[in-house]
């Protein structure tokens, strides 16, 4: 059995579109490493900083996260794998392991579809795009579409009446 702890670049292209490991960032190992008869049986945390933007209001969200890893290396000429076309199977390629495909899967499947900033996001407004977190109060007059045309006569009669006034006022001057 060996111990590895060391710092490696971390793959691209690991996440979705909102949330994920940014390419090249640290990836932290802290991995055993012991031979048995089939393979090597690599076991242990590999610790990432995950980033990206909130579902909701689109604010950035950052934190760690340490992926529990165990997967079975098979040696190149080992005849004990599964021919199960549904599994994945890994390789000791000389005395090389590649295990972007393990953290990607360790770390891929656990990431949110949608993620927030925080369980009560109240995202943005549809309207006009304000962050509703920033003013909570916010809304806008929304008029039944039924009811446009009575708006506008009502618009159109209280400015009357403005005009009305105005003049109204002049004579008597």
């Amino acid at each position: 059995m060996r111990t590895l702890n060391e710092q490696v670049p971390a793959p691209a292209d690991v996440g979705n579109a909102l949330i994920g490991i940014r390419g090249g960032s640290e990836v932290s190992l802290d991995l055993r490493l012991e031979a048995v008869h089939e393979g090597i049986l690599v076991s242990g945390i590999a610790t990432v900083e995950i980033a990206g933007e909130c579902g909701r209001c689109l604010n950035l969200i950052g934190f760690k996260y340490g992926a529990d890893i165990q997967e079975l290396f098979y040696y190149e000429d080992s005849d004990e794998f599964e021919e199960d076309d549904d599994v994945d199977q890994y390789w000791v390629i000389g005395d090389h392991m590649d295990i972007d495909p393990v953290l990607r899967n360790a770390v891929g499947t656990v990431l949110p579809f949608q993620p927030v900033c925080r369980d009560d996001c109240l995202g943005l407004c549809n309207e006009c795009g304000a962050n509703l977190n920033d003013d909570p109060e916010h809304h806008h007059e929304v008029v039944d579409p039924r009811w446009a045309a009575l708006a506008q006569l009502s618009e159109a009669a209280t400015e009357d009446v403005a005009t009305d006034k105005t003049s109204d006022e002049r004579e008597e001057k």
